[in-house]
């Protein structure tokens, strides 16, 4: 009986390379068959075998010190998934789905991961209130870096396209050069081409009312703004530290579409699906 058992184990090894081709390049089992000569009632198996066997990670993180951590959704506001990636090497080291960057499962998640020995110098982030709140309980030490293309899209956004007013145009206009600073010069000339804006606007903004769509999202570009000013440009006295998190940005831009063409899975494979992915697919 021993050498049917390892016989098993052994052809399931062995086969587990059709089921890694159908996660990492997204192939069907009609197209696994054609490629393998195996049966896809027998694809099928050796798919569903090892999707209902999860991998689990329990490596030591404590030699990652800078990260990027970013969330993505998947099923409209559902069905989040959020990747922490090492920042020097591009790797992906953790990641979940099925959680929100502000929730409680957030704070659970990250706190495995101290359980896992990680303590990062920095950590570069999309500024998500109820995540930032999660990262400075857990690392109160650690540097927290906004990402800038976050705040100049978003910014961009509430300023609208193509805006009409004078204060609105201005401050799109200072958005623009965000990712262009390089040096502490040009930081410090951003700086007080804000202050000077904030003078001759902002103020005015404090004391309107929220009336009318404009009003009340260049009053939100501001506010947005000014909370993340402190944490904008960290990356200049460390070059280690990345100033946007677009590295897990061309990440995601992989997995959706691959993910796509299996996204029929039940929940709890779907699920499994993600751990196989962030395990085997680490850039």
């Amino acid at each position: 009986m021993s050498f049917v058992a390892d016989g098993l184990v052994v052809r399931r090894q062995r086969q587990r390379i059709w089921f890694e081709q159908w996660l990492r390049e997204g192939y069907s089992i009609r197209q696994l068959s054609a490629q393998s000569g195996h049966g896809e009632r027998t694809l099928r198996r050796v798919v569903g075998y090892w999707l209902n066997r999860p991998p689990v990670d329990r490596c030591d993180l404590s030699t990652h010190r800078h990260l990027i951590i970013d969330g993505t959704y998947l099923h409209g506001r559902r069905g989040a998934v959020v990747v922490v990636m090492d920042a020097a090497t591009h790797a992906v080291i953790a990641g979940a789905y099925g959680i929100k960057e502000g929730s409680a499962q957030m704070g659970a998640f990250c706190t495995a991961l101290v359980s896992r020995g990680l303590s990062p110098i920095s950590i570069t982030t999309d500024g998500h209130t109820g995540l930032l709140r999660v990262l400075r309980t857990l690392w109160p030490q650690a540097i927290l870096q906004r990402c800038l293309f976050h705040i100049q899209i978003q910014g961009l956004d509430w300023c609208r396209r193509k805006p009409k007013r004078r204060d609105a145009r201005r401050l799109a206009a200072l958005l623009q050069h965000l990712l262009a600073i390089d040096t502490p010069p040009q930081r410090d000339a951003f700086l007080d081409d804000l202050c000077d804006w904030e003078s001759r606007y902002g103020w005015r903004l404090a004391l309107q009312r929220e009336t009318g769509w404009v009003t009340s999202d260049l009053i939100r570009a501001r506010s947005m703004i000014a909370k993340a000013v402190p944490d904008m440009f960290h990356y200049l006295d460390n070059p280690a530290i990345p100033r946007t998190t677009s590295a897990v940005e061309g990440y995601y831009g992989r997995l959706k579409p691959l993910y796509a063409r299996h996204r029929g899975l039940a929940p709890p494979r779907r699920t499994h699906y993600f751990q196989w992915f962030l395990h085997l697919c680490q850039r």
